[in-house]
C-alpha cells in the first residue's frame, strides 16, 4: 500500500514540475503514472550503473556530478515515454531538482509513520 501511495506522490510531484519548470510538458495523471513508473525503474536499474561508471568524476565534483546524472534519467525517461517532453537538457536537470525536492517533502509529510522523537 505504501509503494502504491509513493507512486501517487510522484506522480503528482511530476504534474507539479510541468507547471514550475519550462520547458516540461506532462498532461494527465495517468501519463503521470506511466512516467513515475518509467522514472521508478530507471533510477532502480540504470541510475546506479551510472553512478559506478562515473565514480572518479563524482569524487572530483564533490558528488555535483550526481545532479547531471539526475538529470539524464529524467531526459531519457522523456525519450522512452512519448507523452514526457523535456525541452533541453538543462531543463531535464532543474526538473529533476525540483522533482526530488517535491516527492521528498511530500512523501516525509504524507507518510510519516511515527519516526520523530
Amino acid at each position: 500500500m505504501r509503494t502504491l501511495f509513493l507512486w501517487l506522490i510522484n506522480a503528482v510531484s511530476l504534474l507539479l514540475v510541468t507547471h514550475l519548470v519550462p520547458g516540461i510538458a506532462l498532461n494527465g495523471l495517468g501519463n503521470a503514472l506511466v512516467v513515475a513508473l518509467a522514472l521508478g525503474l530507471v533510477n532502480t536499474f540504470i541510475r546506479p550503473v551510472l553512478l559506478i561508471l562515473t565514480l572518479p568524476v563524482n569524487v572530483l565534483t564533490l558528488g555535483l556530478f550526481t545532479l547531471v546524472i539526475n538529470g539524464f534519467s529524467f531526459w531519457l525517461v522523456s525519450g522512452l515515454v512519448h507523452a514526457f517532453y523535456v525541452r533541453s537538457f538543462f531543463s531535464a536537470i532543474i526538473g529533476a531538482v525540483v522533482y526530488s525536492i517535491i516527492s521528498w517533502l511530500a512523501a516525509s509529510i504524507l507518510l510519516e509513520d511515527g519516526r520523530r522523537r
